[in-house]
């Protein structure tokens, strides 16, 4: 006979989550402190999540290892509904949301990519093709960084 802590209802303890989703006890504790994730508290005060959470802390992780700043994860994980677990269409809104930003990091990691062995763009003539590239370092009259780098 199935057990019926384990059906599709029943909600999971943070050991749970942790071992399911590859997140430390304290890292939940953490996002949940950020509100990027909830949980529910037992009559024991023992936190117990729904299993959407899973999905979730999926795309925190994934977000967090491209650079996606957690204010910006938090944002978008606020467009979805509390009251139930998001369905595709949500994500998908959500996905074109992020569309644009997305495009513009893959496109600074291009030119990074493309750019790192020949110069930092920062105007520094600090290498021999910084001469070519910034003569008389003209980029350092725009202020201190990259120049050569901004996305726009």
């Amino acid at each position: 006979m199935p057990d019926p802590r384990s059906g599709p209802a029943h909600p999971l303890s943070v050991g749970e989550v942790a071992e399911r989703s590859g997140v430390s006890v304290s890292t939940l504790h953490f996002y949940e402190r950020e509100n990027l994730i909830e949980a529910e508290r037992t009559a024991g005060n023992q936190r117990r999540y729904r299993r959407d959470v899973l999905r979730r802390l999926s795309f925190i992780r994934v977000s967090q290892r491209v650079g996606v700043p957690l204010k910006d994860i938090r944002s978008a994980l606020e467009s979805l509904p509390s009251g139930r677990t998001p369905t595709r269409h949500d994500w998908e809104r959500l996905s074109k949301r992020w569309r644009e930003e997305l495009e513009s990091r893959i496109k600074a990691l291009e030119q990074l990519r493309d750019d790192l062995t020949d110069c930092i763009g920062c105007g520094c003539l600090s290498l021999e093709s910084c001469a070519l590239q910034n003569p008389s370092d003209r980029l350092g009259s725009a202020g201190p960084g990259p120049r050569r780098w901004t996305v726009s």
